[in-house]
């Protein structure tokens, strides 16, 4: 029996944590871990009618900075693809959508701090 990747785990966890956030602030949840060949959304929510993207990061530690620092641009760019392929196959193009981000510090758990980012960066900056 394969042991489960520590990594792994404590991401499910704050995946979990982050969705539990986000319904308590009146998101309903459109999916999760949506993949496909070139990454993974980790969740879509909707948001007074609009289609948001969410990227979940959790961390142990503040060693590596706040929820921003986490999506670098090659992540923002990554994830703008993953939004345009969920968007084409449900024919929603004419949906408005962003970007949140989702931290989760400490331990996934009702104790740890949750860092919620909206509309956390701008596709149309590029």
């Amino acid at each position: 029996m394969a042991i489960p990747d520590q990594r792994h785990v404590y991401g499910q966890a704050s995946e979990s944590v982050a969705e539990q956030f986000l319904c308590a602030k009146g998101y309903r949840i459109l999916d999760r871990n949506v993949r496909t060949t070139i990454g993974e959304l980790d969740l879509v929510a909707e948001d007074r009618g609009v289609v948001v993207f969410v990227e979940v990061k959790g961390r142990a530690t503040n060693a590596f900075g706040g929820a921003l620092l986490a999506v670098n641009h090659r992540k923002q760019a990554k994830l703008a693809k993953l939004a345009e392929q969920y968007l084409a196959r449900r024919h929603w193009s004419d949906r408005l959508c962003r970007f949140d981000v989702v931290l989760v510090h400490g331990r996934p758990s009702a104790q740890g701090h949750i860092e919620h980012v909206q509309n956390a960066f701008d596709l149309t900056e590029r």
